[in-house]
């Protein structure tokens, strides 16, 4: 996850950021793998499935003895890639290659609940949970005690909030933030509330 994930102000220069998570939504998302070389072992997406690669060489260069499952794809890092293009505003972008994961488990080849990789429930799939925070920009700071939300798309919503000491939903409702807890409590002062577009 990167710094917007947690909070943390941004100590790199966000547009190399933007630019970066770009040029790897651009060269890596490939559409397609029926003709994709897998020098390791084609398993996470193969034949007409889509995916986003973990290293691509649009430039040319690629290693010579191939980098072990470079040429593959794993859900964890293909959720962290949308989850961040989404908080930097490319919503459109993260959507499309969390579609193509879920276009791959959709329970006819693969187990919608079991994103397998180096092993079945495999942890590195639980980077989807910051789609929630790429989508809404829902984050609770428990030091300040402030929740902000900061959508990343228009109109009311509703999402899932889980913090240590309670759970429930907080969203949007006609132009204004809410939290509505089902078991425990959110201690919050304020809401840092940033409607979509501000």
């Amino acid at each position: 996850m990167g710094p917007l994930h947690c909070g943390v102000s941004d100590f790199l220069d966000s547009k190399k950021v933007l630019s970066h998570l770009v040029a790897v939504h651009k060269h890596n998302l490939k559409r397609d793998f029926s003709y994709h070389f897998n020098p390791v072992r084609p398993t996470y997406a193969l034949g007409h499935e889509a995916g986003l690669l973990l290293c691509t060489w649009p430039k040319g260069g690629a290693l010579s003895l191939p980098f072990y499952f470079g040429y593959e794809v794993w859900t964890g890092i293909e959720y962290q890639v949308a989850s961040h293009l989404m908080l930097m505003g490319y919503v459109d972008e993260g959507l499309e290659i969390v579609r193509t994961v879920r276009d791959r488990y959709d329970g006819r080849v693969r187990n919608p609940f079991n994103e397998y990789e180096c092993g079945h429930w495999y942890a590195r799939a639980m980077a989807s949970y910051a789609l929630l925070q790429g989508l809404t920009g829902v984050r609770y700071d428990a030091v300040d005690q402030i929740l902000y939300v900061t959508p990343q798309i228009p109109g009311d919503f509703r999402s899932f909030l889980c913090t240590a000491t309670g759970f429930g939903t907080v969203g949007v409702q006609d132009g204004k933030p809410f939290v509505e807890m089902r078991q425990g409590t959110i201690a919050y002062e304020s809401i840092a509330y940033t409607p979509y577009g501000d």
